[in-house]
């Protein structure tokens, strides 16, 4: 069958001597993986289809197994994003996030939506930390994990203070704080801007700017949740984290 279709490359590897195999993160058709005949080439006119976090309209044959790439075109490559360390390595949280979290040929019109949304916020410059917090929330969300920020997951009150409690999924008041040890107090600040999060479509992302001290606190929660939620061990998040020890 021909499949024609808009996708993000979320995963690319070697294949053979000359060929590689793409993981397409699709708008229509979930996540599609398609083999690319001769992409290692250097002069191969297919080569920079299967580049890292490359948008593009791609057109492929499938049978029961692998798709076979017959033809495609390059909307965005997002270029700059191999280019600078940094860039790339948010860049490859958000894709390989995206891949284990998003089951084979689940609808994904928003969860593409969303990514390419994230990865032009990357590209234009935009903070990438709070960028990846943003998508890190839209992930928990369409994960069926999103926590609950508004009011205390134990007893429903909506007044502060509140602690973080990743393993209850939310904040709990200041009555039902003892319930779970390990809450970690959160600030104002940031529980505002988790929040904002919470509810804060990609497309939508403005240029956000916080506080140094706020930024550690908020990736301390974040941490806490997307672990205590989703369990996911990825190497790209442990190579991000060894980044900015030396940023």
């Amino acid at each position: 069958m021909l499949y024609r279709v808009e996708g993000i490359v979320i995963r690319s590897m070697d294949y053979g001597e000359s060929n590689k195999i793409v993981t397409l993160l699709t708008k229509t058709n979930g996540k599609a993986g398609v083999l690319i005949r001769g992409a290692k080439k250097v002069k191969s006119r297919h080569s920079s289809l299967a580049q890292p976090f490359t948008y593009g309209e791609y057109q492929y044959f499938r049978g029961t197994g692998l798709g076979t790439l017959n033809h495609g075109e390059i909307i965005e490559s997002h270029h700059d994003l191999r280019m600078h360390l940094d860039l790339s390595a948010y860049a490859s949280y958000a894709a390989e996030l995206t891949d284990r979290t998003l089951q084979e040929e689940e609808p994904s019109v928003f969860y593409f939506e969303q990514l390419k949304a994230c990865l032009t916020a990357f590209s234009e410059g935009k903070d990438p930390q709070i960028v990846m917090h943003v998508y890190e929330m839209r992930v928990l969300d369409l994960s069926g994990y999103a926590p609950e920020l508004e009011e205390c997951v134990s007893c429903g009150n909506r007044v502060g203070p509140f602690k973080l409690s990743a393993h209850a999924g939310g904040v709990l008041c200041g009555r039902c704080g003892g319930r779970d040890p390990s809450a970690a107090a959160i600030s104002e600040s940031a529980h505002k801007l988790l929040r904002l999060f919470r509810r804060l479509d990609m497309r939508r992302l403005g240029a956000i700017t916080v506080k140094p001290e706020t930024k550690t606190e908020l990736k301390r929660h974040m941490r806490a949740l997307m672990d205590a939620q989703l369990g996911l061990h990825l190497k790209s998040r442990n190579f991000l984290d060894q980044l900015d020890k030396f940023v």
